[in-house]
């Protein structure tokens, strides 16, 4: 995992488990400590194959991490009409994409300063 602190690890655990039990695909995590001037420590990008799995992968991440750690996002944007959901737990944020919105934005291409990690898919 990243070298955080343990309840930033701990929540970028639980988001990753919230992902993959609906199966969101193409998971990434952008350490942005190193850049300055930065909104937060870490976005994590994934997306889902439709609106109702982009819905469905904001959902799971909302229980899981609420059940685990008992946290909940600061600010969700864009669940309407779910083509890039925004979520905000102030040191992490969630970026779930219908693909063809994650191609058009790029943003691990924006941000091509930051250390990125792959998640491997289950």
């Amino acid at each position: 995992m990243v070298n955080t602190n343990s309840s930033t690890d701990q929540l970028i655990t639980f988001i990753l488990k919230g992902i993959e039990e609906v199966k969101g695909k193409d998971i990434s995590i952008l350490d942005l400590r190193d850049i300055e001037n930065t909104v937060c420590d870490y976005f994590i990008i994934c997306n889902g194959t439709s609106n109702t799995q982009v819905n469905a992968i904001v959902n799971s991440i909302q229980k899981t991490v609420s059940r685990e750690i008992k946290d909940k996002p600061w600010h969700v944007e864009g669940t309407d009409n779910a083509e890039w959901v925004l979520m905000d737990y102030v040191n992490v944020v969630v970026h779930v994409f219908q693909k063809h919105i994650r191609d058009y934005y790029d943003i691990e291409g924006l941000w091509g300063d930051a250390k990125l990690t792959t998640i491997p898919s289950n």
